[in-house]
This record gives structure tokens, sequence and C-alpha cells, in this order.
């Protein structure tokens, strides 16, 4: 039996506000509100920096969050020594872990650069997600320079000025403790290892050290050896058009 027109028109409703629910988190669109309680947090400075895009236009950030992004990144990362899965810190907590990875929370993205990376964490032999809203305030309507929107593990690079940024820093605003040594609680010893991959190779030393780069994979397998032969460790990602 076919459903009634009212239905349909209820479900068109529904799908049509989810959709401009999901456009409004994507691009964070700026609110009267939110410009004030950016202007609190940078202490009513209203200085504007203009820097051009990689797209040839412009975007305008605040000279104190512009300042706050340092030249030289962290190169460790601090969080939880827990097992997974590792659920993204909401709210002021997320700011709180974005402040820990010494990165601003901004009232937009910026666009000075606009590049994107793509993490794949596997413990165990299975893949643990990363999740969507890393480096988000939601509530507050604001966003670090380095964040997640969704769970594909796609990380954006999207920053008011040209910078390097590390795995470090992301793992830190994820909250998730990384070294050369551990994964969060997952730690090395005689039957475990833990390796980093970018872009398919091995790589030594700390991977909170890794700086992104544009349309890079990396990689971080946890797991005994026989559990790591059975991963195939991509050496690339496939991104959305327009990525």
């Amino acid at each position: 039996m076919s459903s009634k027109p009212s239905d349909r028109r209820s479900r068109i409703a529904a799908e049509r506000a989810a959709e401009a629910k999901r456009e409004r988190r994507r691009k964070l669109l700026v609110r009267g509100g939110i410009a004030a309680g950016a202007l609190a947090l940078v202490g009513g400075i209203t200085a504007i920096v203009v820097t051009a895009s990689d797209h040839g236009s412009s975007t305008t950030a605040s000279a104190s969050a512009v300042a706050s992004i340092p030249a030289s990144p962290r190169t460790t990362a601090e969080g939880r020594t827990t097992p997974p899965p590792w659920p993204a810190p909401e709210g002021s907590a997320a700011a709180a872990a974005v402040t820990a990875a010494g990165l601003p929370m901004l009232s937009e993205e910026g666009t000075a650069l606009h590049i994107h990376a793509h993490l794949d964490v596997i413990a165990d032999g299975k893949a643990v997600e990363v999740p969507p809203l890393v480096g988000i305030d939601e509530p507050a309507q604001q966003i670090s320079p380095l964040h997640t929107h969704d769970t594909t593990g796609v990380v954006h690079i999207e920053s008011p000025v040209q910078a390097n940024f590390t795995l470090g820093q992301f793992m830190t605003e994820w909250q998730v403790s990384l070294s050369a040594d551990h994964l969060g609680g997952l730690k090395t010893d005689a039957d475990h290892t833990l390796t980093a991959y970018v872009d398919g190779k091995a790589v030594t030393g700390d991977p909170a050290a890794i700086t992104l780069g544009a349309h890079q994979e990396i990689a971080l397998v946890y797991g005994t050896a026989a559990e790591n032969a059975q991963v195939k460790v991509p050496a690339s990602y496939s991104f959305a058009p327009g990525l």
C-alpha cells in the first residue's frame, strides 16, 4: 500500500531538516552570538589579518588566532591511555583539547591552507573509528584549523595562515596519547608492535611527529605479528571530489 501524501511530505521535510543541519555543521556559519563569543575569547581584539588562499581568494582571521598558530607545532601527543574506542571530546572539552594541542578555536574554517589527509587506525587486526567532530565545539560553533567532520578518517587542515600541522596535534585534539611505544592504552611489548605508515611505507621514530600533508595516507597499526600479517596497509586513500 502506498504511503499517504501527508506522510511523504513529513518524510521529505525531515530529510531536508537533517540535510540543513549537516550543512550548518559543515560550514559552521558565523552567527551574531558566535562573533561576540569569539571577540570575548580574543580579549576584544578586532584587528583583522588578510591572507591569500590556495584558491586565489582571501580569508580573514583575528590577529590573536593567527598569532596562536605555532610556527613549530608540537610533535608529541597527550590524552587518554585507555583501550579504544575513543569518542571525540565534546563541547568545552573539545576546546580544551584544541588548546592542549597548541591551536586556537576559530569561528569559521580557514582557507589560506586547505588540505586533507587520511588516518587509519588498526588495532589487533580491527579498524578503530576515527570519530567525527574532533576539534569542533558544536555548542559554541567554533572549530580548530585541524578537525574531522565524519567517520571517514579524513582529517581537514583548514587554516587562516600557512603552517605545518602534525599527527601529534590531531591526536591531542582527539585526546588519545601516542608515541613510539603506545597508542592510547595499547602498549608495545614482546608480542605487540606499533608501526606508523605514511603512504604505505613504514616510518621510524615517534609517530606523533609526522607532519600532515595533502592527500597523505597515514596508518597506525598495532597488534601481534599474526594479527598484523592479516592487515593490508593502505598506500593511498580515495578522497571525495573537492577534497
